[in-house]
């Protein structure tokens, strides 16, 4: 899965690329992106089973400047039972990767303060964008 994003001004820092905030933002977008996609709730605040993000990394391989537009292109690594691994490539408009980051993230019932089990058309949809990380 694939979303673009223009870089804005106020995401440069002092050196003249883009600061490494910035970066976790972008990814929150493309994070926020694909659990919409795979009908995990983000939005509806009266639906109390949504995700928490047990981990995000990211790895830094080449700098982003403005002005551009960025690339994020978002797979599975691995699903588990209520959790599942989200890969994403941060590529520059020249098509050069900048950066690697990936999530943990994890299906929640935040109103009973507990893990949920990934729905049969969850995993589905996770399985459909599934990608062999052992190349």
């Amino acid at each position: 899965m694939q979303i673009k994003i223009k870089i804005d001004w106020s995401d440069m820092d002092l050196f003249g690329h883009v600061n490494n905030v910035a970066y976790f933002k972008y990814i929150q977008t493309a994070r926020v992106n694909f659990c919409d996609k795979a009908q995990i709730n983000t939005s509806d605040v009266s639906n109390k089973k949504s995700f928490a993000v047990a981990e995000c990394t990211c790895d830094f391989k080449k700098p982003l400047f403005y002005p551009d537009e960025i690339k994020i292109e978002s797979n599975v690594t691995w699903i588990k039972s209520s959790s599942f691994q989200i890969q994403h490539v941060i590529l520059n408009s020249k098509n050069e990767i900048c950066t690697f980051a990936k999530d943990v993230i994890v299906l929640f019932d935040y109103e009973l303060h507990r893990k949920v089990i990934i729905s049969e058309k969850q995993k589905l949809f996770l399985e459909n964008n599934l990608i062999n990380t052992t190349n």
